[in-house]
């Protein structure tokens, strides 16, 4: 009776190792997949604070001009700040609220647009990178003086 289960016991030697080198590449892949959901979401998240962060800035300037240059200043500013490193990024400022005349409601629109990167993760079907969009709205004191 002993020797087979000894015989039944040293033909499952090596499945652990098989199994291990089965398994490990689909936990590796599964790993990168959260990292690079993680990065998206973080990236997102940054994007939707710099438009928020520009729309304010804009709002407080007293004409379009400065309006816009301010944006783009608090957009890039927040981006950077956030750590969110973009291959490319656009910033749209709309200040047509400062045209109104004084006592209409008014606003700034602002929309944040960032390429990032997701190529060194290095999973396969991932695409290289991925545009993030956000945009934000912030209102214009009605009765402050608008130039």
């Amino acid at each position: 009776m002993t020797r087979p289960s000894r015989r039944n016991w040293r033909s499952d030697r090596g499945s652990y190792s098989v199994e291990t080198v089965i398994l490990a590449p689909a936990v590796i892949a599964l790993m990168l997949l959260m990292i690079a959901f993680g990065r998206v979401t973080d990236a997102a998240g940054a994007v939707d604070s710099a438009a928020r962060a520009a729309a304010r800035a804009a709002s407080l300037e007293r004409d379009a001009g400065t309006a816009q240059a301010a944006g783009a200043a608090a957009a890039e500013l927040s981006l950077t700040g956030e750590g969110v490193r973009c291959t490319s990024s656009s910033v749209s400022v709309d200040t047509s609220g400062y045209s109104l005349d004084l006592g209409q409601e008014a606003t700034v629109q602002v929309t944040v647009a960032c390429t990032a990167p997701l190529g060194e993760i290095g999973l396969p079907g991932l695409p290289g990178s991925r545009t993030l969009r956000a945009s934000w709205t912030s209102p214009i004191d009605s009765y402050r003086g608008r130039q």
